[in-house]
Parts: structure tokens; C-alpha cells; sequence
């Protein structure tokens, strides 16, 4: 079963890495071309930390069914961040979205106040009219070493069908090299999930050698004019759709080790 029940947990152990929520709107000029001074100051007490970064746009291919298709390069984007004391949130703002992330979860009640505090600031200073996108993405990292499942295989860890062919009694999981699953799908009423799982390294194993598992999902609603009052409701429907494809990829023996405690 892809999406298994709703039923919530805190884990002693968690995987969770990072959770970001994006939402974008019809481009506002003046976002890129005057630093967020008035928005800064209305979030700098629990956001001191302040970067602006120049991002280059991939290249735009015009006429691509032409016999000679152009490339043009794009602008660069600013994309202003603001960043906790402990460098664990962060808000970033283009001219095409604004997104909060942590590094830090602890609950979607949290999560959910700290975002309604920097939208309404948001909305009040720059007045989109609507939104065309919202995104909720979770990004998981199961680590055997942490939870003392050295000896285990991920097959007994991780249930199918999100490790693919490592599920098969025949599959040599140390023989194998690489073994992920990537999915799109449409999930009804103009909600998406992209869903990446599969064991892998962070950070390509700099500075961790030890493979993780990785379960990455990023659900979203897209729509011409998504209205302000929608995304609470939106995002706790999203939100829904995370717990429930955790429930259904974690087997027994692994959520017992992370320590749960019901919510």
C-alpha cells in the first residue's frame, strides 16, 4: 500500500533531515530589485542572520521546434535569506516564492505556527494577489548505525515497494550498486507528489561514509489562483499525505527502534 494510515508519532531517533514548505506567485518586481528591508525588520528577531544570493536561471530555449532553436541566458535571481540564531530555520524569498525550511522538526504544529507568522508578515507587506503553487516537501534519512541495526538489510527495514528490486530473496543487497525508485504521480484535485527513495549517501559521503536510506517526498498543489484563506487547508491535506506515505514505507522492526510515542 502506497499511503497507509494517518496515525502521528514523535521518534526518539528521528530521520527527518529537513522539511521545507514553498509557496509561489506571479512575480513581483520590486522583491528583486530592493533588498526585503521593511520585511527583515519585521522578522529579524527570530531571523537575525541575513545572506542575499545570486542564482543563474537555467537557459531558456526559444522557437525549440525550429530548424535553428535559439538559447537565451536568463538573469540571475536574488534569492534573500533569512536565518535563525542556530542556523536550523530558514526563510527564503525571490521575486517567485517564499519558502521556510528546518533542519529541526519537531511537530507540524510548530512548523505550521512559525509559517502562518512569516506568510501573513509576507502578505501584508507585498499583497500577492493570489498563489500558483504550494509545496511541502519531507526528506528522511534512515541510519542503521544510528538506531543499532548494523546487521540488518533494508529489506527488513523498509517496506516494499520502496526499495524495489532489494525486496527479492534472490537481490544481493551489498552487490548492489544502486537501487532507487522515482516516482510522479497525480494524487486528484490538482495535488502532486514527486517521491524519490533509495538507499544513498549525504553529501556524496564526504563527510559520512555510512549509506542512508533515503525517502524524499514533495507533495504539492498547483493552480492558476490559489486564494490566501486556502493554504491552511491545503497544507494540512499535504501534510496528511507525508504521514501517511512514512507509515506505509517504515516496517514494524523499524518504527519500534526510532522510539515512537504517539501524538
Amino acid at each position: 500500500m502506497l499511503f497507509s494510515d494517518n496515525s502521528r508519532y514523535s521518534y526518539a531517533v528521528s530521520p527527518l533531515i529537513e522539511v521545507i514548505c514553498q509557496l509561489r506567485f506571479p512575480t513581483i518586481l520590486s522583491i528583486g530589485s530592493t533588498e526585503p528591508a521593511q520585511f527583515q525588520e519585521m522578522i529579524r528577531g527570530e531571523f537575525p542572520k541575513y545572506v542575499a544570493r545570486q542564482e543563474q536561471q537555467p537557459l531558456k530555449i526559444t522557437n525549440p521546434n525550429a530548424p535553428q532553436p535559439q538559447i537565451e541566458r536568463q538573469p540571475p535571481i536574488t534569492n534573500y535569506n533569512f536565518i535563525s540564531t542556530d542556523g536550523l530555520w530558514k526563510i527564503n524569498l525571490t521575486k517567485d516564492f517564499i519558502a521556510l525550511s528546518t533542519l529541526r522538526y519537531t511537530s507540524w504544529e510548530e512548523f505550521a505556527q512559525k509559517l502562518d507568522k512569516v506568510l501573513a508578515l509576507f502578505i501584508q507587506i507585498y499583497h500577492p494577489a493570489f498563489f500558483e503553487r504550494i509545496g511541502l516537501r519531507y526528506v528522511n534519512a534512515f541510519s542503521r548505525n544510528r538506531l543499532g541495526l548494523q546487521d540488518e538489510l533494508w529489506d527488513d527495514l523498509i517496506n516494499a515497494p520502496f526499495i524495489g528490486v532489494l525486496s527479492e530473496p534472490d537481490v544481493d543487497e551489498k552487490a548492489t550498486g544502486k537501487c532507487a525508485l522515482d516516482v510522479e504521480m497525480n494524487l486528484g484535485e490538482n495535488r502532486h507528489m514527486k517521491l524519490h527513495a533509495g538507499p544513498g549517501m549525504l553529501g556524496d559521503g564526504k563527510k559520512d561514509p555510512e549509506p542512508k536510506f533515503i525517502l524524499d517526498g514533495d507533495f504539492s498543489v498547483v493552480d492558476k489562483q490559489i486564494a490566501a484563506q486556502r493554504i491552511a487547508g491545503e497544507l494540512d491535506v499535504l501534510h496528511d499525505y507525508g504521514v501517511r506515505l512514512f507509515n506505509s514505507a517504515v516496517s514494524e522492526e523499524l518504527h519500534n527502534a526510532m522510539g515512537p510515542t504517539p501524538k
